[in-house]
């Protein structure tokens, strides 16, 4: 099982931990992610990342696909490869409707159509084998709809890119977690209970046997994000925690379509997704961040004192053993947490 650190996106202010990913480099971590939501993006960060360090391996945990089209998506790919001696992996995600509408002004249908189809351009032109062309929902390459000129031509990308760049997408759906099987080098649950790979089997196994060739777990990265805080007091590193998950299980979409809220009703918590939810959707955010679960937190992150994180990841390392998580990406995690788990994986 590899580890890596989750960079994150900036707050108001643009931050890039540094002190704590040259660290990760220095202790053998295998990988930096950065992310985005509606505010810095993935790419810049990533690529100031690779330029400063040497040796770890530097992705997008995730680009927005509704942000880019994909053929920029595989120029900024092959680019940030190349540049780095091959070191960038390509994480992409589909969002969600409140940020794909919201913020972008795209349309949100048919969001696993829209990454199929992401992936199959990408790869197209990573592969460089012909001229491009492309006849799908969303897209149409080269373009001959309403307004075109009709002078479009298939291209062929100038620059040979490495058509083994690895994608990653984000997925905690049936339907994203099957997609990502079939098509995907791996995938990021945004969080996950290590001892319980059963909620991703189905979709997992469905995917496999669409992507033929025998494809299996030892072909396919689980990367589930570990949100780590490592202190004396395990229940003020537990609150630490508790506050970013009322936010994604609260308010992170809409009451109707919240990923993240169903995703933790998959994990058990039907009655705390849904008290969070009322709580954090009805202004009492600090009430809603006290509804999440001791139980939820122990079960998903790395909290408390520094030996309590050591037996902890026992159950992460036979999770490993299983290949039923291949990368634990950990965020929010000191120079000191990232020295004392890399003691007990590396």
């Amino acid at each position: 099982m590899k580890i890596g650190f989750m960079a994150g996106y900036s707050p108001a202010q643009i931050s890039i931990p540094l002190e704590e990913i040259l660290e990760a480099e220095r202790l053998g971590y295998s990988s930096v992610w950065t992310a985005e939501a509606w505010g810095s993006d993935a790419v810049t960060p990533a690529t100031w990342i690779l330029a400063q360090t040497s040796k770890i391996k530097v992705g997008t945990a995730i680009m927005q696909i509704p942000a880019r089209s994909p053929a920029m998506t595989a120029m900024t790919a092959m680019t940030l490869d190349k540049l780095s001696g091959g070191r960038f992996l390509l994480g992409i995600g589909p969002s969600g409707p409140q940020v794909v509408e919201g913020w972008y002004g795209e349309s949100y249908a048919k969001p696993m159509t829209r990454m199929r189809e992401y992936i199959e351009i990408v790869r197209l032109i990573l592969a460089r084998e012909a001229p491009l062309t492309y006849d799908g929902f969303h897209y149409e390459i080269p373009y001959k709809g309403e307004g075109s000129t009709g002078l479009g031509r298939p291209l062929k990308s100038i620059l040979h890119g490495n058509p083994a760049i690895p994608i990653y997408t984000a997925a905690i759906t049936s339907a994203g977690v099957s997609l990502a099987a079939e098509m995907a080098d791996g995938f990021f649950p945004v969080w996950m209970d290590p001892e319980r790979y059963d909620v991703f089997a189905e979709a997992i196994d469905e995917g496999f046997s669409k992507a033929g060739g025998g494809k299996s777990l030892d072909d396919f990265d689980i990367a589930p994000v570990v949100r780590v805080a490592m202190g004396d007091d395990i229940t003020h590193c537990r609150n630490i925690i508790k506050k970013e998950m009322a936010l994604y299980i609260g308010g992170m979409g809409a009451r109707s379509k919240n990923f993240y809220n169903d995703y933790a009703v998959k994990l058990g918590y039907e009655g705390m997704a849904a008290t969070v939810q009322d709580l954090f959707l009805s202004g009492k955010k600090p009430e809603a961040a006290g509804a999440i679960q001791d139980s939820f937190i122990d079960e998903t992150a790395l909290v408390g004192p520094a030996d309590h994180i050591r037996d902890k990841l026992l159950r992460w390392k036979e999770a490993g053993a299983k290949g039923h998580v291949g990368s634990m990406l950990l965020a929010g995690a000191s120079v000191e947490a990232l020295r004392v788990i890399a003691e007990e994986l590396l």
